[in-house]
């Protein structure tokens, strides 16, 4: 057998750079690159290995800069989503610290059903030196390190104990990466001894590989089952996940709801699937839903759900589906999300190769034309409400909506929001009007603050034809602002629109309905009941701080035509070739409309505050409509 004497670390980046993933007629590398942050553990092994690769092979497995491990990380699966998970990047870290921080990132990915593929370094694997600078010691094992918090975050987690560990273990995560039902955060620990350690690596390992995206086919049995149900629907009712788009099949739901009539609701990442102006397509559905989707979806007596995990938004923690017969035919490759909440129609298969299999199974069939009625009706009604929303007025520090009507009114169909976290993941799920399939980009499964920028990057890396707007509160920029620097260096442009609420202005909503009166979530000076409500508003200058990063800085102060201002600044923004944030004062006592949709978030049973009080029954009322199972 042909071999040849490398490292660890530098076996694994010949490995990485010869992966291929192929979708059909599409091929593309599955890894494109690597960010890292060196320290100890790293520096002499993985990051070694990147150098002598950027001489030997310039360009093939690029190295790319990060501000924090965990925006990497973020940075990684904002490029995967974009991706539709063909690709991601790989992610080192050093010992200790530097591994931890990307837990949250491990989190995120792994929630979202993303890949991400991520290197932390470990300690000594032969204990030489023992212990080491940011080595945890737990006295009953001594073989536990900081890195086994990786392994309930992670679809796959191994540590390369020994150098002739890493065919398999590399191997083994290229299958996760690369499988729909699987993927999510990919975990290889590098001990830092290890990772320096050379071996004779057979050159059939280095070779390109091709890892072919599997397209299950819906069986025969629950596709039958499934087609018996919609023939018998008086009121169907879909609901676009994000796998609709990880499967490419906004065309075939497009074709299928043509034909049939049932209209659709998206879930956050479903956003895209269809164009919002399209007849069928009622919006959000769920606790941040529009009223025309929750409306319909309250009276369906089958639901129809397309690679979706039917998360407590999505359902309105239950509460959403009124119907006490209604059946659902959940479709999903994962066995784990086609079961969900009890279903008894499960439909373990592609979300394209099931609706082309349904176009076919349903030929002719069409919902009633009185239903057809209702749902063009409550499109228009909500239409109406959101254009009312969304439209221009002369309020000096507007209403969120206005803004976002504002960076509307000037953005182009192909251009990407970017959102994560607070209350705009919800206004946008109601107003924000998509028009192209990957124009939507909320993380909303795990809702990380600070997933913006650094997401908003990884968008661009995916995507450098499309212009990026990163929407931002103030609360979330504050967590991961750094990553601008990253774009200043890498010269990739984003638009940033940072909406400064002096606080966390969704918490402090969120905290009004649980009758805790937006405790502790001003910005303000400490006051005397440390719940900072009564001080000062801080004299704190993110657009001066944002300006210290070396991006260009608009300010719209407030004033009576700042949404002008406001469209105008994204305008000369999207006509720029560099990066740009628009700082604008909000009003976050203004709230969208409300969609009729309901969070269970639960409320103290018992208080002395009457606002508590009045809080726990209103709770109580809401619960009551909550189903025990979906069925």
């Amino acid at each position: 057998m042909t071999t040849k004497r490398m490292t660890v670390s530098q076996a694994l980046l010949e490995f990485l750079a010869n992966q291929w993933t192929v979708d059909g007629d599409i091929r593309e590398r599955t890894i494109p690159g690597m960010f890292g942050i060196f320290g100890h553990g790293n520096v002499a092994g993985v990051g070694q290995a990147l150098k002598q690769h950027s001489v030997e092979q310039p360009g093939v497995l690029p190295y790319h800069q990060a501000r924090n491990e965990q925006a990497m990380v973020h940075q990684a699966v904002g490029y995967a989503r974009m991706r539709r998970r063909r690709a991601t990047y790989a992610c080192a870290a050093s010992v200790g610290p530097g591994a931890t921080n990307m837990l949250t990132g491990a989190a995120l990915a792994t929630t979202n059903r993303l890949p991400v593929l991520l290197l932390p370094s470990d300690t000594f694997a032969t204990r030489v030196a023992d212990p080491v600078l940011q080595q945890l010691e737990q006295p009953h094992d001594i073989g536990i390190s900081v890195n086994d918090a990786f392994r309930p975050l992670s679809k796959f987690f191994d540590r390369v104990q020994r150098p002739e560990q890493l065919f398999s273990i590399a191997l083994a995560a290229m299958r996760v990466l690369t499988d729909p039902a699987e993927t999510g955060a990919v975990t290889i620990a590098l001990p830092e001894d290890v990772q320096a350690e050379a071996l004779d690596v057979p050159i059939e390992f280095l070779q390109p590989r091709e890892w072919h995206i599997r397209r299950p086919l819906p069986e025969a049995g629950p596709l039958a089952r499934a087609v018996e149900s919609i023939r018998g629907a008086r009121r169907p009712f879909l609901i676009a996940g994000g796998g609709v788009l990880y499967s490419g099949a906004e065309s075939a739901l497009r074709e299928f709801v043509e034909a049939t009539g049932i209209p659709v609701g998206t879930t956050q990442a479903g956003g895209g699937s269809l164009s919002w102006n399209h007849p069928q397509y009622l919006g959000g559905v769920g606790a941040t839903g529009t009223t025309a989707a929750n409306r319909l979806a309250a009276e369906a007596d089958v639901v129809l759900g397309f690679g979706t995990r039917y998360s407590d938004f999505t359902t309105a923690s239950r509460t959403v589906f009124h119907d006490p017969g209604v059946r659902f035919v959940n479709v999903n490759v994962t066995g784990f999300d086609a079961y969900k909440h009890g279903s008894r129609l499960p439909v373990i298969a592609d979300a394209r190769e099931t609706l082309t299999a349904l176009i076919e199974a349903l030929a002719g069939h069409a919902v009633d034309p009185a239903y057809a009625e209702r749902i063009a009706r409550e499109k228009a009604e909500w239409d109406a409400a959101a254009d009312a929303a969304l439209a221009p007025d002369d309020a000096p520090r507007p209403a969120q909506a206005r803004i976002i009507g504002a960076v509307q009114r000037v953005s182009e169909p192909t251009d990407v929001v970017v959102q994560a976290a607070g209350s705009l993941p919800g206004d946008l799920h109601k107003l924000w009007r998509v028009r192209d399939p990957l124009g939507y980009h909320v993380e909303y499964a795990y809702s990380t603050m600070g997933y913006e920028i650094p997401g908003g990057l990884g968008v661009r890396r995916a995507a450098p034809d499309r212009d990026v707007i990163v929407l931002i509160g103030d609360g979330s920029y504050l967590m991961l602002h750094t990553e601008l620097v990253t774009a200043v260096a890498e010269r990739l442009k984003i638009i940033v629109v940072l909406i400064q609420n002096h606080g966390f202005a969704s918490i402090g909503h969120l905290s009004e309905t649980v009758g805790s009166g937006r405790y502790g979530t001003r910005y303000r000076f400490l006051d005397e009941t440390h719940g900072f409500d009564a001080g000062d508003v801080l004299p704190v200058d993110l657009a001066a701080n944002a300006r210290s990063y070396g991006i260009d800085v608009v300010e719209i102060a407030p004033g009576t035509d700042a949404l002008d201002r406001l469209s105008d600044a994204v305008a000369a923004a999207k006509a720029s070739e560099t990066s740009t944030l628009i700082h604008i004062e909000s009003d976050p006592l203004q709230y969208a409309p409300d969609g009729e949709g309901w969070w269970d978030v639960p409320v103290a049973q018992v208080s002395t505050l009457d606002s508590t009080q009045r809080a726990r029954r209103e709770y109580e009322r809401q619960r009551a409509a909550q189903r025990p199972l979906l069925g």
